[in-house]
């Protein structure tokens, strides 16, 4: 069975965000639920996709599913990217794919220029008053927080500006227990020219992930909260981590485009 490493929301290695990608090759069926998460943790990447093809009846194309090393996740933008990007480059799959997954049927469209388009679902979001302990958690002052609902699972928080977010190091084990997943932290670009509006640093101890590289489920709740801020439905954001990435989005009501493209690193065999 071939395993690919991916690197998505990039176009060069060693950058973005890296992912393990597998297609089986059997319809409307995965491999037992134990050895999925042992191929991600062996893997040792925020996340391991996981596809098979469906039969042409059904409502989507492709079953795809996603795991960390500890657990599997409701969605992931960075692995259905890279999912789409080996379809695309290996002629496993021509034009949008239609994958179904646990957050809906998501639709990931190519262009001419090696981008991809994820169509995902808009994260709804609340304004809540900060929790006890989240300030000394994450390790600086707070302006906003929002919960970004049942899919993403995060609380979005906004600090002072850029040079906050960069500087940011966490008490990962405190801030644990003020999400389902972890918390989201974006301030405003403080650069116009820089080529992105909004910068922001994702981390996901709950599922074990200390910070995720470039995360795009998070950014169906940036895209809302930061078009709403800046009157304008497209955007592009910078993820600040140290591989760092960036993700043009588009909100369409109840729905986020994502955009970014991907490039495969690895490519081998998996014996076990």
């Amino acid at each position: 069975m071939r395993i690919r490493i991916v690197d998505a929301f990039t176009d060069r290695p060693f950058s973005g965000n890296p992912a393990g990608v597998l297609l089986l090759s059997r319809a409307d069926a995965f491999p037992d639920d134990t050895w999925l998460q042992n191929v991600a943790l062996e893997v040792n990447h925020a996340e391991t996709a996981f596809a098979h093809p469906l039969r042409e009846a059904s409502e989507a194309d492709w079953a795809l599913r996603w795991f960390t090393p500890a657990t599997e996740v409701a969605m992931c933008g960075h692995a259905t990217l890279a999912t789409a990007h080996v379809l695309h480059t290996t002629g496993a799959h021509d034009g949008p794919v239609r994958f179904a997954t646990r957050s809906g049927v998501l639709v990931a469209t190519p262009a001419a220029d090696g981008s991809v388009t994820l169509d995902f679902p808009t994260a709804p979001l609340t304004r809540i008053d900060p929790p006890g302990g989240l300030v000394e958690a994450l390790g600086t002052e707070v302006l906003t927080v929002l919960d970004t609902g049942p899919n993403v699972g995060d609380l979005l928080v906004e600090v002072a500006d850029e040079k906050t977010v960069r500087a940011l190091a966490p008490d990962l084990t405190a801030l644990a227990a003020h999400s389902e997943r972890g918390v989201i932290a974006t301030a405003r670009a403080e650069d116009p020219a820089g080529g992105y509006d909004f910068v922001s640093r994702c981390f996901f101890p709950n599922v074990g992930i200390d910070e995720d590289p470039v995360t795009g489920s998070a950014h169906t709740a940036l895209a809302p909260f930061w078009s709403e801020r800046l009157g304008r439905p497209r955007l592009t954001g910078l993820q600040a981590s140290l591989r760092s990435g960036r993700i043009r989005t588009e909100l369409r009501g109840d729905r986020t485009l994502l955009t970014g493209t991907a490039v495969t690193v690895i490519e081998g065999d998996l014996l076990a």
